[in-house]
Order: structure tokens, then sequence, then C-alpha cells
């Protein structure tokens, strides 16, 4: 059901101490390559239309130029996890990739068991990459399926068909022991047994992963500034939503995020990073990063468009943007973080990831509990079912300005 209302917020005490890790926390790459074939209406990434050929010799040197101009940040850090994104990362040759993954090895130390995903798209002649994709490395590929129907996908502005998004899940299944199928509901026109018959088209395929989208209008994008016509209103999503997790839940997933459902053992190592308020290092046109140390916690940007990017690793400047992260900032960003997963996070994971005492955020979490946003248990920050709903106003709570807006 769509939200109705929006839920009082409560005064809060300020953070009173500066943050202090006492250590790291782990650590992960993310590589972004900004390319694709075409543009697609609902994107909001930092994609680029391919015109005149892929530089990717140039960009490869780029990538670990930015990379060696890094490694004072993380020296002696050991990598858990490695996501190259897109874009179409599954644009760049086999040896290109191999090259890639060799030249952070050599730099890098990673973890044994490291995860390494690498975003596809279904084009055929991507799809005939995979074998050489898992041979330079990759251990988990991520396919954007969003439908195997081939008017919805006209309708979203895909370039692959069914037909297409079915050969190459089932490559993946024959080349990965773990991969992730991504699907998109609330389609335009789409009717409820039509997005559960893309998921059971999914599970026809025994994915161990799959993200479960709603199709979102975002600002600066085609669809953004033109809706279609005919989107499903916010009931129909949310039953879909609903009938989706069901389905899922059925078929032995576990729900463990807010659009992620795993069979057990294989969930997204690399996201769940990011949602326990680990740290990564991005690399690439318009990655974004966050490290921590003993001074505090950065963000950092990237130049986003590709030629400018590569203009700036030339000059010895890809970063163009670092930010220091508030004291006063940090319960929001660890919440908007760990409250994803359904799960949530140990308590003890607060003053872990932030520096701060669990102290500097009891008054909110106690008020929370009382309105049954947060479940009581105290060794846990878990959102509860209505918590889970009313997601962005739990979430507001931990803002460092005092919100009281009510409906």
């Amino acid at each position: 059901m769509s939200q109705r209302r929006i839920i009082p917020l409560v005064v809060r005490p300020p953070a009173i101490t500066r943050a202090q890790l006492a250590a790291p926390p782990p650590l992960s790459l993310y590589v972004h390559f900004p390319w694709c074939v075409q543009k697609c209406p609902y994107c909001d990434f930092n994609s680029h239309a391919v015109r005149d050929g892929i530089p990717e010799q140039a960009y490869l040197d780029a990538l670990i130029a930015d990379l060696e101009a890094s490694l004072p940040q993380v020296w002696g850090r050991r990598v858990q996890s490695i996501f190259i994104g897109g874009g179409t990362p599954s644009l760049i040759s086999a040896a290109g990739l191999e090259r890639l993954l060799g030249d952070i090895r050599m730099r890098l130390p990673l973890a044994g068991d490291c995860e390494i995903t690498l975003e596809a798209n279904p084009g055929t002649v991507e799809a005939g990459h995979f074998a050489d994709f898992r041979s330079a490395g990759v251990t988990r590929l991520s396919l954007g399926i969003q439908s195997f129907d081939d008017a919805f996908l006209t309708r979203i502005g895909r370039i692959h068909g069914g037909t297409e998004a079915r050969r190459a899940a089932e490559l993946a299944a024959k080349h990965f022991d773990t991969f992730n199928l991504d699907l998109m509901y609330a389609l335009p026109g789409q009717s409820l047994a039509q997005a559960l018959a893309d998921v059971d088209t999914a599970l026809s395929f025994k994915p161990p992963h799959l993200s479960c989208y709603h199709l979102t209008m975002e600002p600066n994008t085609a669809f953004g500034a033109n809706p279609p016509a005919d989107l499903p209103d916010d009931d129909t999503g949310a039953d879909m939503q609903e009938a989706i997790e069901a389905r899922l839940a059925q078929a032995g997933y576990q729900h463990y995020e807010t659009s992620a459902f795993a069979q057990p053992g294989h969930r997204c190592r690399h996201n769940l990073n990011y949602w326990g308020f680990g740290d990564y290092l991005g690399i690439g046109a318009g990655a974004h990063g966050k490290l921590s140390s003993h001074t505090g916690i950065v963000r950092e940007m990237r130049h986003k468009h590709p030629n400018a990017y590569l203009d700036g690793v030339a000059k010895g400047s890809a970063v163009q943007e670092r930010r220091e992260v508030g004291t006063e900032d940090l319960p929001f960003e660890f919440m908007m973080n760990a409250l994803r997963l359904t799960d949530g996070v140990p308590a003890a994971l607060f003053a872990e990831r932030t520096g701060l005492p669990l102290a500097a955020i009891e008054a909110t979490l106690v008020q929370a509990r009382r309105d049954g946003l947060l479940e009581p248990d105290g060794e846990r920050l878990r959102p509860s079912a209505k918590g889970q709903r009313f997601l962005n106003s739990l979430l507001e709570r931990f803002l460092p300005e005092i919100n009281t807006s009510a409906e």
C-alpha cells in the first residue's frame, strides 16, 4: 500500500564527541566503466552512449594511474571485494578485463576469497564473453535483465530482447556459481500477473541472487522529463512488491535488503560492505568513495565526464570533490545504509564504523522503538516491518536538523 502519512520526528541531542575509529572497517574497490551502447530513458547513472568507439587502452591506463595515486590512502589494507559497474562494463574486451584485474592485483592485496563482480547486459556480443570473464577472475556476474518480455523491454528502451535475456541467463548459470539477475517491475502498462511472470521466468534459471527494483522516474532522465502515461499507480506497484516478495520467499530466497533477494550463502558481499558502512575506494569516471582513517571519514568523487576524468588523471588530479563527513552527519549516513538491511546490524557496529558512542543516538533509538519503527532488541539496530514501510521517515530522525513536520 502507498504511504499515507509522515510520522512526527523527535528532537535529538547533538553528537557530543569527535569521531575516532579504533580500527578501519573492511575495504572494497569500485571501478566505474562509463560507456554503454545506448542510454536508457530511466537511467540516472553516470553512463554515456558509445559514439566513436571506446578508448579502452587509454581508460585502463587512467584507471591504474588513478589507483596508484590513491594507494597512500589504503596502504596495507586488504581488499575484500571488487565491483566493476557502469555503464556496461561487459563492453570491455576480455583482454582488457584481464589486464585490469592483473594490474589491480599487482598493487593491492586481495583477500583469498575476494568477491569480484562484473555488471553485464544481455546483448549477444557481451554474452559470448562470459567464459573469458570467468577465466580473467570474475567470480560473480550481475545481469541487467529488467524483463524477459519483448514489449516491456521496448517500452523502457532496452536494446536486447527476451530471447537474448534468456540466453544470457543460461550462460551466466553455466559459467558462474554466483550470479545476479536484475529485474524491474511497475513498468509502463504492466499488470501484476505480467510482473510475476518475469519473476517466474527468472526463477527458471535458478539464479543464486535476484534484485527487484520498482521503476522510478528520476530527475534528469528522459522518463523524468516525459513519464510514460500508463505507469501503474502507487497501490498497484505496492501490490507487485508484496507479491514478488511472497513468491521469492516461497522459492527459498532471503529478502535481506530493500531490493535484494538471495539463496543462502549468496548475498552480495560488496553491497553488504556498503550497507555496513564499510570503506570503498572508487576509481573511474564519476566514481564515489568512502575512506576512514584515525583522523575521520572522507567521501570522494572523481570527475564525472569520461573526458574530464581522463584529463584530470593526466594532470594528477582525478578527484573532483573531497569532503570530510562531519560528526553531526555520521548517524544519518550510517543509518541510511544499515537500515536498508532487513535484519539490520549489530548495535555495536555503530561505534565501530562511526567512531561515536551509541549514546549519541540513544534518545532517538528509544523513541523509534516506542513508535514501532525499530525492533525492541537492544542488541541490533533493525527496522520493524513498519519501519521498512516508512523507511524515509525513520531515517529522517537521524538527520542533524530537527524535523517535526507532520501531514
